[in-house]
């Protein structure tokens, strides 16, 4: 555990999966609200010296506690850390998620297949458990971050990122969202963000990115609206603004994939039509 500066007694978010990539650019997008964090990480240690260089930088207090929340135990951690450390919990940002690629992975493994969904949907499951009374006793709210995987599935241009097991639990956790809204409602809020290609999930800062080639790249990219992938700082204004603006949201979804799931086909020029000036187009004869 590190922190940073002692700053005055703020709201508290704990952030899951915050050593790098979106977790981490979400903890300094709070921090810059004057929001404390408590950041949880499991792997990419290679990243923690620079993410505490990050949140240092922030000038606001903070904890990194390093946890295994695909277990009860770890899940009760991170939340006892938070208290401890900050003294209350107010936001939670469900972060932690796992998916292979097919074109990494391959086929599944028994254990791959098991350590997708533990960490996708049981990990957000316990600590949710864990967090609802704080979060309710705080008037807080929390943010469940998810995939479009949910929705498409492994098929077209997204068949070579998304796999099975990846996409099913992403479809079950919106089913999760709408029952933990009702679950802590109304003192609490709980909503969805689900997201298409961002650079550190599913885009170019990727492995699985550099192993596709530019076709299979280009095409990806075509059928998004927008024509390009979305940013860490993008998402994390979208957490911000769920979190501490939307007051009157609960059970939402809020899909930013550049709008990958309306498919990139472009609106045709309207036809000229073959209907003659004056000709009856309604009922097959003049009305009388």
């Amino acid at each position: 555990m590190k922190t940073g500066t002692p700053t005055a007694p703020g709201p508290v978010a704990l952030v899951t999966g915050a050593i790098r990539g979106i977790g981490l650019a979400v903890a300094r997008r709070l921090a810059g609200r004057g929001v404390r964090c408590c950041l949880t990480y499991y792997d990419w240690l290679d990243h923690l010296p620079a993410m505490h260089r990050a949140m240092e930088e922030t000038g606001v207090e903070y904890r990194a506690v390093g946890v295994d929340l695909t277990t009860a135990q770890g899940a009760r951690g991170a939340v006892e850390a938070c208290l401890e450390g900050l003294g209350r919990l107010d936001f939670l940002v469900l972060n932690v998620e796992r998916g292979g690629w097919p074109v990494v992975h391959g086929p599944y493994t028994p254990e791959q297949w098991e350590l997708e969904f533990r960490t996708t949907v049981t990990a957000k499951w316990l600590l949710f458990q864990e967090a609802l009374p704080h979060l309710k006793e705080a008037g807080g709210a929390a943010v469940n971050i998810t995939s479009m995987a949910g929705e498409v599935g492994r098929c077209g241009p997204a068949g070579l990122v998304f796999n099975d097991c990846y996409s099913l639990a992403n479809r079950g956790l919106s089913l999760m969202t709408a029952q933990w809204a009702r679950m802590a409602a109304p003192q609490a809020r709980v909503n969805e963000l689900v997201l298409g290609l961002v650079e550190t999930r599913h885009g170019p800062s990727t492995r699985g990115w550099g192993v596709l080639g530019p076709e299979e790249k280009q095409a990806l990219l075509d059928h998004t609206l927008l024509g390009r992938t979305g940013t860490v700082e993008e998402v994390a204004r979208c957490v911000e603004f769920l979190l501490m603006e939307a007051g009157f949201v609960t059970g939402a979804r809020l899909v930013m994939d550049g709008g990958y799931l309306l498919g990139g086909e472009a609106v045709p020029p309207m036809p000229q039509g073959v209907v003659e000036p004056g000709e009856p187009t309604v009922g097959g004869g003049k009305s009388v």
